[in-house]
């Protein structure tokens, strides 16, 4: 049977007009209700105060910045453990630094290119992210260092670090620190981008709950004010902020339209990272010794 090219037109139209649909209804978020543990897709076991996650989409693995003893303490214990997207340790020690320069106690972590920015006691390292190899040590002796915590970079590459001792952001621009923000008026923990504003946000860390945001000329503001305390990490996934509150042992959810816990965790949950690719979360547990990977809904 024959029918006319008209008719045909438009059925390929409507079919493709119902699949884009289709596609864009499976992949929106609803987060609209409390998940529990059986929403944990893998639990990464085996670790050693693990503090951030970072997810790398290139590789499609997480890198765990393994605390260690933690604090301040220059002890040269701190390692990098590489997983893959399903949770299986594919290297425990991938990145442990130089025995000049090592790692003590590492914490948040950033991608730039190759390189797999991660923040430390002394400074920030530099490593290869595809061999574990140390490629860059950025040293930040210079300033009265409280506790730098957590990184991230802007659209030229540049780095931002929080020091939640001193209530400090320092900037590094061509392998250069300086101090870029002081006497904030909350500690400063968790550090993202905004994908719509094109600001930093910022987690507040101790009792405060205020969410500041700031840009390029330093110029800041609050953001939102979210219940819950001692803000850790904080991660977008679209216009929907995430943030770890140990206060309440939860992962919660912010955007202008609602703000609500997400999850209940299994602990006090530490610098969490985003699997871009199967909208995961990845919790990480300092006491536990674990990662728990959630799916989101």
């Amino acid at each position: 049977m024959k029918y006319p090219l008209f008719s045909v037109i438009m059925v390929v139209i409507l079919f493709g007009f119902l699949g884009c649909n289709s596609s864009n209804q499976q992949s929106t978020l609803k987060l609209d209700t409390v998940q529990d543990s059986t929403d944990i897709a893998y639990s990464i076991t085996g670790l050693d105060g693990p503090e951030a996650v970072r997810y790398d989409s290139h590789q499609k693995v997480y890198f765990i910045a393994n605390f260690t003893g933690g604090g301040n303490d220059q002890d040269s214990t701190g390692f990098i453990t590489k997983a893959d997207a399903k949770g299986n340790i594919v290297n425990l020690k991938f990145m442990t630094g130089t025995e000049e320069i090592p790692l003590h106690a590492p914490r948040g972590m950033y991608i730039v290119d190759k390189t797999l920015w991660v923040a430390d006691v002394l400074g920030v390292h530099g490593f290869d992210r595809t061999t574990g190899e140390q490629t860059d040590f950025i040293d930040f002796t210079q300033f009265e260092i409280g506790f730098l915590n957590d990184i991230s970079a802007d659209s030229n590459n540049r780095l931002y670090v929080t020091d939640t001792g001193s209530s400090t952001v320092y900037k590094v621009e061509n392998g250069r620190p300086s101090i870029f923000l002081d006497d904030l008026p909350s500690a400063p923990n968790g550090i993202t981008l905004d994908p719509v504003s094109g600001n930093f946000i910022l987690a507040p860390w101790g009792g405060d709950q205020v969410f500041y945001s700031f840009n390029a000329s330093g110029e800041l503001e609050e953001f939102a004010t979210l219940e819950g305390g001692n803000f850790d990490g904080i991660e977008f996934i679209d216009t929907n902020l995430f943030s770890a509150s140990q206060q309440d042992s939860s992962i919660r959810v912010y955007n202008p339209m609602q703000e609500m816990i997400l999850i209940h965790t299994t602990g006090r949950p530490a610098d969490i990272g985003i699997n871009t690719d199967l909208k995961h979360i990845a919790v990480p547990y300092i006491a536990l010794d674990k990662v728990e990977i959630w799916e989101l809904k």
